[in-house]
């Protein structure tokens, strides 16, 4: 399937350009972002989009669902780097790093549009402003792998996960799918584990723990947000590494 976007359609592509752009997009910049080639295709969970290795002639956004980056050893341990939300171009790399060095797959059902690299620099070269917007949007992916790291080697696992749950809420915020501070959370326990380095019995035991203290309520793979400032406390969240123009959507 292939098509483009729709002026009247609020898509989370265009909206997550705007929230990170340091100007007001113009029409004609808007209308080129939508009118970008794209072969829409629909993903089930847990399917590589690209693999390490690839040497990709296109790139895609995230139009639904939620996608993540991954490494892994020679003896199969997998290490999730980041996940991806709808509006994210998570391979924007591969148009000058031409060997990826990462696998990008799904975590539940997503959709994705891929558009040629040639229609991309086409595009930044019509309107060289939205190649500006694109390098921050670099900038920030890197700011965003730095406090993945600090989270990681630094925090307890409790502190862990209420800053995944933090900061998915606000990049969800951002693109509208999360409203009232409640999103999709289709990460299943191993794939949490994956993300924060614990085990799925410890990720079992600190989703229990948030619980009990009343933050958050975690069913039917939808998270809901009860105390998000006690939240944000609890893991020491700071949006001031994501770079966002309006630095609390939700």
């Amino acid at each position: 399937m292939t098509g483009t976007l729709h002026q009247n359609d609020k898509h989370p592509f265009v909206r997550k350009i705007e929230s990170i752009a340091l100007f007001t997009l113009t029409d004609d910049e808007r209308a080129a972002l939508l009118a970008l080639p794209l072969q829409m295709t629909q993903f089930e969970a847990y399917q590589d989009i690209v693999r390490e290795g690839d040497r990709p002639a296109r790139c895609f956004a995230v139009f639904e669902g939620i996608a993540c980056t991954y490494k892994t050893t020679l003896g199969g341990k997998r290490q999730v780097m980041a996940y991806h939300v709808a509006g994210d171009i998570p391979d924007i790399q591969s148009l000058h790093l031409k060997v990826l060095d990462i696998s990008i797959g799904t975590v539940g059902p997503c959709r994705v549009g891929f558009v040629q690299h040639d229609a991309v620099r086409a595009l930044l070269r019509a309107f060289p402003r939205l190649d500006d917007v694109l390098w921050r949007a670099t900038l920030i992916d890197a700011a965003m792998v730095r406090e993945w790291m600090l989270n990681t080697g630094r925090r307890d696992a409790y502190a862990r996960m209420a800053h995944l749950f933090c900061e998915l809420v606000i990049r969800l915020g951002v693109v509208g799918l999360a409203p009232d501070r409640s999103c999709e959370m289709p990460m299943i326990q191993p794939e949490l584990a994956d993300a924060l380095g614990i085990t799925p019995v410890h990720v079992n035991r600190t989703i229990r723990d948030l619980k009990e203290a009343g933050l958050i309520t975690l069913r039917s793979r939808r998270l809901i947000v009860h105390d998000w400032e006690g939240l944000k406390a609890a893991a020491e969240f700071d949006p001031a590494y994501l770079h966002l123009t309006d630095p609390d959507p939700a």
